[in-house]
């Protein structure tokens, strides 16, 4: 069943056109990975889902609702998760305080529910030892866990995933693969995911590769030509 539908999608910047007429689909409980070199549109297709950036035309489905129309926060609480490159924690906030921000993306925002999931510190333990260090304390891995956590905290059926492995120690790159996988099947949690890091990759159901803002390629990853590696992951 298709959870997210995008269609003819085009968003610019300014005059600059980025994303043209793009076509995705993300099926429910999918793993779904967009490949690409960089600068070829990907953020931008995440932040046009999430609603950060208004596409000029095209039409976002997503559990059956338009989203167009819709502000991020709306977009959130309807069970989009967003994990921006870069991770975008809030630094001077404990990890805590950084986790229950999470809770804003559920309906009715955080409310009197300040609880932290248990399955959080499952899929990275060592939150729980961090809770009461600041956030910009942390290495860029345990940031990077951090964010997934509190993408985690608003209970998203839809989470996307811009570079998570990006410029993180080898160790910790297992850690995230292993705790994607992990919420996908025992969450039932569909996962969109930007990555370079061809083993990560090879993990998704299906790819889509992007070029000059287009999509050029897709299929399922157990298809993935080499041809297509060298093309589109190599640096």
């Amino acid at each position: 069943m298709e959870q997210l539908e995008i269609r003819a999608l085009n968003t610019y910047y300014g005059e600059s056109h980025i994303l043209r007429d793009v076509d995705l689909t993300v099926n429910s409980g999918e793993m779904v990975c967009l490949i690409g070199r960089n600068g070829v549109g990907k953020t931008t297709l995440l932040k046009s889902i999430i609603g950060l950036l208004k596409p000029r035309s095209g039409q976002i489905n997503f559990a059956e609702q338009c989203l167009d129309r819709q502000p991020p926060h709306q977009r959130a609480r309807a069970g989009v998760g967003y994990v921006p490159q870069g991770r975008e924690i809030i630094p001077q906030l404990t990890v805590e305080e950084n986790l229950l921000l999470g809770l804003e993306a559920r309906p009715g925002g955080m409310g009197r529910q300040k609880r932290i999931d248990p399955f959080v510190y499952e899929l990275f333990p060592i939150l729980r030892d961090f809770l009461p260090r600041k956030g910009g304390d942390l290495s860029g891995g345990q940031q990077q866990q951090l964010a997934i956590a509190r993408a985690l905290m608003g209970k998203p059926s839809l989470l996307l995933l811009d570079e998570p492995t990006e410029g993180i120690q080898p160790n910790i790159v297992q850690d995230i693969e292993q705790a994607v996988r992990r919420i996908i099947r025992e969450q039932g949690i569909s996962v969109l995911l930007v990555e370079q890091h061809l083993h990560f990759v090879r993990q998704a159901d299906r790819y889509y590769a992007m070029q000059r803002g287009g999509i050029v390629a897709s299929g399922p990853t157990t298809e993935l030509s080499q041809d297509v590696v060298e093309k589109f992951l190599s640096v």
